[in-house]
């Protein structure tokens, strides 16, 4: 078994669905929608900013992209990697609106850091409100409840670049979506 399918089948057997995706997956797909992000907030509302590469991309290309704004938000129980349990007690928030003092790279006191009153889950109150407030959504959500991501998505009408498993194409409420363009 190589060691790629032991982390798959220890996440099957704990029933964690919590995967980061690699940055040049990232890198290599977003370069199709750069002109997209011009002037919008962009969420990653599924995401520990601490080791999202969600998160660096944007940080990092946020003047490239001409971005006004990214926020990340997790759910409180974050973890360093995929089999650890450092539990937190508080969800987080990370705000970032740019490089201030022209280094080309986001610094610390450029972010700011936020705790949640709730647990950081997509569908707290709190979090749908920070939906609101953004125009693209782009992160890879927990595989178990891709359908009600993306139907909360649609709900609240919002552009999303997301990452799901090849069978949620197969899911009904998806495809027809897919059918709509």
């Amino acid at each position: 078994m190589t060691v790629q399918n032991a982390r798959l089948h220890q996440a099957n057997i704990i029933k964690n669905d919590e995967f980061y995706t690699r940055l040049p997956d990232i890198e290599n797909e977003l370069k199709h929608y750069q002109k997209h992000f011009k002037g919008k907030t962009v969420l990653c509302n599924c995401d520990d900013p601490r080791i999202s590469n969600f998160f660096h991309y944007f940080s990092y290309n946020f003047e490239k992209l001409g971005l006004k704004k990214l926020i990340t938000t997790c759910y409180k129980s974050q973890q360093r990697d995929l089999f650890s349990q450092y539990d937190s007690d508080k969800a987080i928030k990370l705000e970032y609106e740019g490089d201030r003092n022209n280094n080309k790279a986001p610094d610390p006191d450029e972010i700011g850091i936020f705790h949640l009153e709730s647990d950081g889950d997509f569908r707290s109150d709190e979090c749908i409100e920070i939906l609101k407030q953004s125009d693209i959504v782009c992160t890879n959500p927990p595989f178990s409840l891709f359908r009600e991501y993306v139907t909360q998505l649609m709900k609240y009408k919002k552009k999303f670049l997301i990452i799901g498993t090849w069978n949620a194409a197969a899911y009904a409420e998806i495809f027809k979506l897919i059918k709509k363009k």
